[in-house]
């Protein structure tokens, strides 16, 4: 920003205010010394350059005319009001429609934010996230020294110019500095359209920008409601799969707030014994990949299902064809979370059985998923799979039976990293490495 200069009025002030003091009998010290009103006049421009041009509004003409004059509590006073009048502002911009709901009163319009009490309008563009912690801190502070050494109301003690200076820096920085000014969601509407239809991209688009812009508040709740909407059986596949897409778009950089959220919800769900909206929160949970915030537990239960479907699947009529999807399923789950050791055994020999296959071969489509788990595989994974060939399990008895599943297994083999192998695995992925 540009340097700002204010004139060279000191020299002709200064004089007058004793001319004028003088003239009326009244002692000098009334008003700022002509020390503290030059240094106060000399470093007010370094503490407007922070104020955007379109907020130097004529509260601020008055105070630099105060401060010329030396009238310290009355220009604390103008540039308290256009702070708050710029709060107000910022109050309107984020949207009256989404404060009654974000607040819960139905009657806030434009006349209740006008008659709001300074502390109560701090109040509220706090709970906006419209003004940051600090900025409620420093301006709360301002509102304080406003009411008890301005011209406001009958004054307790005298501010100099240093005081002054501080108390504009912190107007100018918390309340009238060119932030960000978020625009609210309007639940209401959010909620109606998902339940609208499936969204075209342009409207998910749309709707993702405005997530973006709102506050980090409101998206901790919208997010809270996305999660509840997408578990709730009573509502139309369009609707939860909008809310899954916009979840998504966002699960990445969820904050700590709304991860403890939606695991609380989900808790919940379980406490209650609500198995299909339970369920359906695990599959919201695997399906925006955050599986890993989930317990052990749960990730065995949901791992062990998987591993089920795709060797059931496995063992049916026409499995060549079947497998695919069940195989890039599990290899979703496992990539966003470790198996827990419980599971490991049952992940193991499932992948390994279907990848070697049966006498007339494997899954042609399914076998890159399966390659890619196996690549995957941890130490204590990797000295399950070399265990397989020696025991009665379905794997090992048709590497043993069948030479097509012996070489098969021997290819798997060639996928581990020597790196990777346990010791006491050694010996045997030696002998399967030949």
């Amino acid at each position: 920003m540009t340097d700002l200069k204010l004139p060279a009025v000191i020299d002709r002030t200064i004089p007058a205010l004793t001319a004028l003091t003088n003239a009326l009998g009244i002692p000098r010290e009334i008003l700022a010394s002509d020390e503290e009103i030059g240094a106060a006049w000399a470093n007010l421009p370094r503490v407007l350059k922070k104020i955007p041009p379109q907020h130097r509004t004529q509260e601020l003409g008055k105070m630099c005319v105060a401060v010329a004059v030396g009238l310290f509590d009355g220009a604390i006073n103008y540039v308290w009001n256009a702070t708050v009048l710029e709060l107000r502002e910022k109050v309107r911009r984020f949207g009256l429609n989404v404060v009654r709901q974000v607040t819960g009163n139905a009657a806030f319009d434009d006349q209740v934010l006008g008659d709001l009490k300074d502390a109560e309008l701090l109040d509220l563009c706090l709970k906006l996230n419209l003004i940051t912690e600090d900025g409620f801190f420093f301006l709360d502070q301002c509102r304080d020294i406003r009411n008890n050494f301005s011209a406001a109301h009958p004054a307790v003690g005298k501010i100099d110019d240093n005081e002054f200076i501080a108390f504009v820096n912190r107007c100018a920085k918390y309340g009238l500095g060119d932030e960000k000014n978020p625009v609210g969601v309007d639940i209401q509407g959010f909620v109606a359209a998902l339940k609208g239809g499936k969204f075209s991209q342009e409207q998910r688009d749309q709707w993702i920008q405005r997530l973006n812009d709102t506050h980090e508040a409101q998206r901790e709740l919208l997010f809270g409601t996305l999660h509840g909407m997408y578990c709730d059986p009573s509502l139309s596949e369009e609707t939860r799969l909008n809310a899954l897409s916009i979840s998504r778009h966002f699960a990445n950089n969820f904050t700590p707030r709304i991860i403890s959220d939606l695991i609380d919800r989900h808790q919940d769900y379980l406490a209650k014994g609500d198995s299909k909206r339970y369920g359906a929160s695990q599959q919201y949970f695997e399906r925006i990949r955050l599986l890993a915030l989930l317990g052990e537990a749960e990730r065995h239960r949901i791992i062990s299902s998987a591993c089920k479907k795709l060797f059931s699947v496995h063992q049916a009529f026409d499995n060549f064809y079947n497998e695919p999807p069940f195989a890039e399923r599990l290899l979703q789950i496992i990539e966003q979370a470790a198996a827990p050791d419980t599971a490991k055994q049952e992940l193991v020999e499932t992948v390994v059985t279907c990848a070697v296959g049966n006498p007339y071969g494997t899954s042609h489509a399914a076998y890159p998923f399966y390659k890619k788990i196996i690549k995957g595989f941890t130490p204590s994974e990797i000295a399950i799979m070399l265990e397989l060939p020696e025991t009665r399990t379905v794997v090992g008895i048709r590497i043993h039976s069948y030479s097509r599943c012996k070489n098969s297994f021997k290819q798997l083999v060639s996928l581990i990293d020597p790196e990777s192998v346990p010791p006491k695995s050694k010996k045997a992925y030696k002998e399967w490495s030949k």
